[in-house]
């Protein structure tokens, strides 16, 4: 494909990401094609690091389970715990056993702690946030813990009467979690406990739980603070998101996986939202949570479609969410290889740079009427990105060759 974009080609850096794109976001994500590579983490804290320092971004957020994550937030801003500690128990998918998640948590704890070992102020602490559902490919977790933190954070601070129930009503209802956890709950719904009359119970609970919480926020955020009150509103996006996603886990409709996969970005969005009502951050996570387009998969009863979190948030935020993909050339190490010149990957092969940010309307429009190919992946973990999504990117980022970690 005899293109010339040269002219659409610029450094991985972030005045020249933020220079793509149409104002400053709120909520600025970075997607990547394929998880567990270090490559791609890497620059992914090279380019958070630059937004720190020069554009004022104070908050990172993954695509990891969001309770976990507050683990990983009391250690960078207070030093609560050790790094192996955080590690091991801050992160889902297994993303703690990364090398390059464990620098960006041992940087941002650094950077928190001024040259004089003083922690800096809370307005210019660096914050870290999970954006996931406490949701596995193979079970979701018990609405257990967020719901009793939601009302552990609630019972000592309101009239006892305002309350819907006790801690030991949610105990009874809750039972044990291996009910919830079950692993054969996501293939068989007749498995999960999610439309049994105590799940219905604890449907209704949270979502007074919830109210309450809305209704008595002068004088909680005056009792406790702005931020006490954000993680409770945290337990209750999650208590109610995960009660929810159990309901339809027990669902036996055709609709069932794509209600699920919906359900998921639903949660990933609601929290996104929360992030960037705090300030600027930088998201990360796989493109296929963060494009505009709607997200599609090949599940075993057939394809399901749904709308990415970050399709949900764009619609919400406008200008103030900004999508940035990665593409790649090869992973070797994964059977993927030189990509076809007639494809988007191929076309970006050819260019010089190890790794570059492409200017995507640019690219687009030197393009013309003509579209790349499709490209195919061997490797079901790789998905190629897709030349008709081009122009609802912001820029590309693009790394010619992955090597083994």
């Amino acid at each position: 494909m005899a293109t010339d974009i040269k002219d659409t080609v610029h450094a991985v850096e972030a005045a020249a990401v933020m220079g793509l794109l149409p104002a400053r976001p709120q909520l600025l994500a970075l997607g990547e094609p394929t998880h567990g590579e270090d490559a791609l983490l890497d620059l992914r804290n090279e380019l958070f690091r630059q937004l720190v320092e020069q554009e004022g971004y104070r908050t990172i957020t993954i695509e990891s389970d969001c309770l976990r994550g507050l683990v990983v937030d009391d250690y960078v801003t207070s030093g609560t715990g050790t790094l192996d500690e955080v590690m091991e128990h801050g992160f889902s998918h297994g993303f703690g056993a990364s090398a390059a998640n464990r620098e960006l948590v041992r940087w941002m704890r650094a950077y928190n702690v001024r040259a004089d070992n003083d922690e800096r102020p809370a307005s210019e602490r660096l914050r870290f946030a999970g954006f996931d559902g406490p949701l596995e490919i193979t079970h979701a977790a018990s609405p257990r813990q967020a719901l009793t933190a939601l009302h552990g954070y609630l019972s000592p601070r309101v009239d006892a009467d305002l309350l819907p129930c006790t801690g030991e009503t949610l105990d009874r209802l809750l039972g044990a979690d291996d009910r919830w956890t079950h692993p054969e709950a996501m293939m068989d719904p007749a498995r999960s406990v999610g439309q049994s009359a105590e799940a219905g119970q604890l449907r209704l609970l949270a979502d007074d739980l919830v109210a309450l919480l809305d209704t008595q926020i002068p004088h909680l955020i005056t009792e406790t603070s702005r931020d006490d009150w954000d993680r409770a509103r945290l337990y209750g996006r999650t208590a109610t998101g995960l009660l929810r996603y159990h309901h339809w886990m027990a669902d036996t409709s055709a609709a069932r996986m794509t209600r699920l996969c919906a359900l998921r970005d639903l949660m990933m969005a609601h929290n996104l939202l929360a992030t960037a009502a705090r300030g600027p951050a930088l998201v990360h996570a796989h493109n296929s949570h963060l494009q505009r387009e709607k997200s599609t998969m090949q599940m075993w009863q057939g394809p399901v479609e749904w709308w990415s979190a970050g399709a949900l948030v764009s619609a919400r935020l406008g200008e103030g969410y900004s999508f940035v993909p990665t593409a790649l050339g090869t992973i070797r190490h994964q059977g993927v290889d030189t990509p076809p010149p007639d494809t988007l990957e191929g076309l970006l092969y050819a260019l010089p740079d190890d790794h570059c940010v492409i200017d995507a309307p640019r690219l687009a429009t030197a393009l013309g009427g003509t579209r790349p190919a499709p490209r195919v992946s061997p490797w079901f973990g790789y998905a190629p990105l897709a030349p008709a999504h081009l122009a609802d990117c912001d820029g590309i980022l693009f790394v010619k060759d992955v090597s083994q970690n």
